[in-house]
């Protein structure tokens, strides 16, 4: 089976994240943290900073591991790292999705997550419920 790994932002900012719709691909409409594949060369962070750039237009200082999914798609086994970043700078533009939302701990249910984004929720809520206990 193919392999894919890849890093997310778990991009807070205030007691919200910033949740973004696919806008292309086999998984168009559902729902992510956004990021993407690590170059070579590239630490992860690197990576999720360069990511983030290129896809929202914005510039994140990734400030911590979060959590790492493994997942079985139909035709690829993803390897996601996720990791908790802050704005620095810009507002995010949809580059390559069809929406963005800032949602808080109890809006994370209202958006249809992709399967292996799904399994990062539970972090999420506690991230934004409790920060001194995740970071």
């Amino acid at each position: 089976m193919k392999r894919i790994e890849v890093v997310a932002a778990v991009l807070v900012q205030k007691d919200k994240v910033l949740a973004t719709q696919r806008g292309y691909g086999e998984h168009t409409g559902a729902w992510e943290f956004p990021g993407g594949k690590v170059e070579p060369g590239e630490t992860q962070p690197q990576a999720l900073a360069r990511e983030m750039e290129e896809e929202l237009g914005v510039q994140v200082d990734v400030q911590a591991f979060l959590h790492t999914v493994e997942w079985d798609y139909p035709g690829f086994h993803l390897t996601m790292h996720c990791y908790i970043c802050r704005l620095l700078g810009g507002f995010p533009e949809l580059r390559e999705h069809a929406d963005a939302r800032w949602l808080g701990a109890r809006e994370l249910d209202t958006v249809p997550w992709l399967p292996a984004d799904v399994a990062v929720l539970p972090y999420v809520r506690r991230l934004l419920v409790a920060p001194d206990s995740v970071l």
